[in-house]
């Protein structure tokens, strides 16, 4: 349960309603929008987009705001989805571990043969190549097997 001084929100029964997922999704296209311009897309007043919005926050379905960008117009050409295998029940502290670099783009503790799947981004080889290296020489990773995407089809985590 998250607290607030004015009011108390249990993320897993807050429901969303209809503006509230016509607000996330006009703040996913442009979050630069003020609200007066989000009350008119909505049809509700300035009043009631501040509360919302702020509700939003408040329960954590809002994290924060940012710019989309073009990783590979930055330089990042090289993307790679690395499996790794952790041993000794050392998986949070060695996930936590991987996700400072700052290449890294996602951890994700997963289910099947591996234990973790690191999804990276890197502007040269050297840079993948010691990535790697220095996930073999953390010590609980027992292996990696990296693979190298050579299309991007769909890299969007919108959802709404």
């Amino acid at each position: 349960m998250l607290l607030n001084k004015f009011f108390f929100i249990e993320l897993s029964e807050m429901e969303l309603d209809k503006k509230d997922l016509e607000i996330l999704k006009i703040l996913v296209e442009d979050a630069r929008l003020s609200y007066r311009k989000i009350a008119e897309r909505v049809g509700v007043s300035i009043g009631t987009i501040i509360s919302k919005v702020k509700k939003l926050e408040d329960a954590g379905v809002i994290k924060g705001y940012s710019a989309i960008l073009d990783h590979e117009k930055l330089g990042y050409v090289l993307t790679v989805i690395t499996e790794v295998t952790v041993a000794k029940g050392k998986l949070l502290e060695t996930g936590e571990e991987i996700a400072k670099n700052p290449n890294v783009c996602c951890v994700y503790d997963v289910t099947g043969l591996t234990d973790a799947i690191v999804i990276a981004k890197f502007k040269t080889r050297e840079e993948l190549s010691n990535f790697t290296k220095s996930l073999l020489k953390m010590p609980y990773i027992e292996r990696t097997n990296t693979h190298l995407a050579l299309t991007t089809l769909k890299e969007d985590f919108t959802l709404i």
